[in-house]
Parts: C-alpha cells; sequence; structure tokens
C-alpha cells in the first residue's frame, strides 16, 4: 500500500518522505505550475500528512478538514482573490506555518478571515505566518487549546477603523495562547469575548482601536506587550479576575488602561505615557487618561507608572472601590479626575503613591509623608463644572487659593485622597518590561513586501 501512494504521488508531481508518525507522511509540493488550488492538494492528502508547499502562489479559499500541517517555503503565497476566508479550519490538530495569506474578503458578516475557525475545534496551532487583507485577520468561535503565535497581522489604513476586522477574534474560546505577534492596522489587535483562561504575551500592537479588548471574559493574564500610537492601550470590560501586568503604552489618544465594570481584577507594574487626545470632541471629559476607572470596583491598581499624560486616572460613576496604592504619577496635567461625591482613599497598609510635584516630611523615614496629599481639590472640581474658566488654573490668583487651602488643611467634601503619599518615585525597572520590538526577519524574509495581490493569478 505505501508502494502504491508513493508511485502516485510522483505521477501528480510530487513525492513523499515519511516522518516519525507512522500513520502520516510528508508531502512536498513540486513547483511546476504558476499557481494551483490549495484546496486539490488538502483533499489529496491524508490525514496527519505534513504538506510542504513551495515557492508558489496557492489559490485559497480552502477548507482543512482533517488534521493537516500546512507548511509553507518562504515564499509560499496563499490568495483567496478578494472573498471569502483565506483558508477555514474545520478539524481538530491543525497546524499552519510559514505561509503569507492574502486577499481575503472583507464581509465581516460571513465572518471572512485570512484564518477562519470553526466551531468546535481544538489543538490548533498557527504560526509565523504574514496576513494581509481585510476582514479579520484570525477568528475562532466556541473553540478551545488555540496557539497563535510570532504572525505579522496587517489591515487596511486607509479605511476608518471601525469598519476594519480585528487582527485576532476570538469568541468563547478558552485556554488560547497569543504570544508575538506584530499587529497593526485592524480595528482591535486582539478581541477576547466570553472567553476564559487566555494568555497574551509579547505581542505588539500598533494604529488600531485598542491592543487588547476583553468584553465579558474571566482568568486572563496579559504581560509584556506593547502598544503604540492607538486608540486606547488596553480595555478590560465587563471582565472578572484578568491580570494585566507588566504592560506598555505610549501615545495613545483616549486612554492606556480601562476598567469598566471589571471586578476582581489586577493593574501591576505597566507603564503608560503620553496619553494626550490631539482631536477632543468635547470641552471636557474627552481628556487623554492613562487611566480610566468606570463603574469598576474591587480591582487592585498598584506599581504602575502614568507619565505625560492629560489625566493620570479618571475615575467615575462607582469606581471607589478598588484599591490604588504605589503608583506613581509623573508629570500629568492633572494627576486625578474623580467625579462622585465621596472622599475616596488611595492608600492601601499605609503606602499611597508618588505624585511629581507633592512636597512633604518624612520623619520617620520610612519614604512615605507624614502629610496627606489630596491631588484634586476644590479648584479642579470648580474647573470640571466650568471648563471654560481653565485658563485660570496657572493664575497667580489660582495658585494663592491652592496654597492657602493647603495651609489651613481645608478638607474636601469630596475627592481623591493619599493619607501616605510617597517621598519619591521607586526604581523598579521591570515597570512595563515589554521587551523591543521583535526581530522579524525571519518573517519577512518569506515575503516580498512590494507584492500586490493582483500580481499573482493564473494569468500571469
Amino acid at each position: 500500500m505505501g508502494k502504491f501512494v508513493l508511485i502516485w504521488w510522483w505521477i501528480i508531481g510530487v513525492f513523499t518522505a515519511p516522518i516519525t508518525l507512522a500513520d502520516s507522511m510528508e508531502i512536498n509540493v513540486n513547483p511546476l505550475v504558476k499557481s494551483v488550488l490549495l484546496q486539490e492538494i488538502i483533499d489529496d492528502a491524508s490525514a496527519h500528512d505534513r504538506i510542504a508547499l513551495s515557492n508558489q502562489t496557492y489559490l485559497g479559499n480552502a477548507i482543512i478538514n482533517k488534521p493537516l500541517t500546512l507548511i509553507g517555503h518562504p515564499r509560499s503565497i496563499i490568495d483567496a482573490q478578494g472573498q471569502g476566508s483565506a483558508i477555514t479550519i474545520a478539524s481538530n490538530d491543525v497546524n499552519i506555518k510559514q505561509l503569507n495569506i492574502l486577499n481575503w474578503g472583507d464581509d465581516q458578516y460571513e465572518l471572512n478571515a485570512g484564518i477562519l475557525i470553526n466551531d468546535g475545534m481544538t489543538n490548533i496551532v498557527i504560526a509565523d505566518n504574514v496576513l494581509t487583507g481585510d476582514g479579520f485577520g484570525i477568528r475562532a468561535d466556541n473553540s478551545h487549546h488555540i496557539e497563535i503565535s510570532h504572525n505579522l497581522i496587517s489591515g487596511d489604513a486607509e479605511r476608518f477603523v471601525l469598519d476594519r476586522g480585528d487582527g485576532i477574534y476570538l469568541k468563547r474560546v478558552d485556554h488560547a495562547v497569543i504570544n508575538g505577534n506584530v499587529i497593526k492596522d485592524v480595528r482591535d489587535g486582539v478581541y477576547l469575548e466570553s472567553g476564559k483562561h487566555s494568555l497574551v504575551t509579547n505581542n505588539q500592537f500598533s494604529k488600531q482601536q485598542y491592543g487588547i479588548h476583553y468584553m465579558y471574559t474571566e482568568d486572563d493574564e496579559a504581560f509584556n506587550n506593547a502598544a503604540t500610537k492607538v486608540d486606547g492601550g488596553y480595555a478590560l470590560m465587563n471582565s472578572k479576575r484578568i491580570n494585566l501586568h507588566h504592560n506598555q503604552v505610549n501615545g495613545a489618544a483616549i486612554f492606556g488602561v480601562l476598567l469598566n465594570m471589571t471586578n476582581d481584577s489586577d493593574v501591576q507594574a505597566n507603564h503608560v505615557n503620553n496619553i494626550v487626545n490631539a482631536n477632543p470632541k468635547m470641552p471636557t471629559g474627552d481628556e487623554g487618561k492613562s487611566m480610566f476607572i468606570y463603574g469598576a470596583r474591587d480591582n487592585r491598581v498598584y506599581n504602575n507608572e502614568f507619565a505625560n499624560s492629560e489625566i493620570g486616572i479618571y475615575m467615575a460613576m462607582g469606581g471607589e472601590g478598588n484599591q490604588i496604592y504605589r503608583n506613581q504619577f509623573i508629570n500629568n496635567q492633572a494627576h486625578v479626575k474623580y467625579v462622585g461625591d465621596t472622599i475616596v482613599e488611595w492608600s492601601h497598609k499605609e503606602q499611597g503613591n508618588y505624585w511629581s510635584g507633592f512636597i512633604g516630611w518624612d520623619r520617620t523615614g520610612d519614604g512615605f509623608s507624614e502629610q496627606a496629599y489630596q491631588p484634586s481639590d476644590h479648584l479642579d472640581r470648580l474647573y470640571w463644572l466650568y471648563p471654560e474658566a481653565h485658563f485660570l488654573l496657572k493664575s497667580p490668583v489660582a495658585s494663592l487659593l491652592r496654597w492657602t487651602q493647603q495651609q489651613f488643611q481645608i478638607m474636601p467634601e469630596a475627592g481623591v485622597m493619599d493619607s501616605f503619599p510617597m517621598m519619591s518615585p521607586t526604581a523598579n525597572s521591570n515597570i512595563g518590561y515589554a521587551a523591543e520590538l521583535a526581530d522579524y526577519s525571519y518573517v519577512n524574509s518569506n515575503i516580498v513586501s512590494t507584492i500586490q495581490p493582483s500580481e499573482h493569478s493564473l494569468n500571469k
């Protein structure tokens, strides 16, 4: 039977070689034609085969309906010809590696994607690919145990951001690992909805709405990611028990980290810098926020650095029930904006936060001031109510009023109070230790960046 299979593959221009599994074969596709249907190669393979594609173009809209490994030559191209999904996975135990996938459809209602994973699939690995196109880059629903690693995913920079597909979209997917991807010009870099136990690490996000967007998820972790030139860095919405730590956000417009109706989560050791909204839509309330807490409770925010932003932390609508301590607020236009009617204590176990511009005294030498600090005072609240008077914020009269309030310790009726402010910032080299931009030369060597989908057709 083995000899018959070998001769049969040789006749159609391919050869096979055995690999470690007794019931699987390695199929190397001979580049004898300009472009071929990928579906024909998949249909001719047996379960658990390893298909090694050659240096040529393959026409997409293919369905993998058996356990397979599909691996590309450095110049293997899968062209979906502008419609549908380039590759649909309809089987467990599928690996897709080292392919240049492009030109799939843009119909998000039909779930057009570079790689679409059907409901119920498990043990899927998508690694070392380059995906360029509209619609979703990679999408999966109702699945589990999916690994998406070291891919370069690019959308259409010319489209309005909300009209683009997400780079990676996972809905009701448990135990997903998303590692080492570079994602740009999409809607959200990674969108996770109603899943559990995901790990998102070592990814780079740029030129999109949000880097990571959690919706109704539980027990997730994200660390060592970096987001630049985005609307928002990391959005945690209606979720529980998220551990967001050691990430970077630089140059976002709206927020660095968002806690919206999210509970029992940890936001720690993140570096958030330069959150400035250059195009605000309202006179106030639309400023760039290092962190925005809205209706979120029982979360722990600590050891973060919030710097050079319009607002350090903006808190509103029931965000009082959180522990906020040992953070560093540095050179923000306003360290805090709190919309509420109670006194909120931002310290924990006699450990407060560092506030640039605060001058206190530390008689005990423990690094914390015996003088409390109120980062938002009566004048701040007045300016929030009457934003047209904001130009008076740095006037001599305003400075005198602030000084008088501090000297006489006029207690506010509402606002944020730090009873144990730190005297100096902590020297913590691990805050936001996202790795440098990954070297993707091994990925880029698989493609010719100037190639357009129209240059790869059967007519060429």
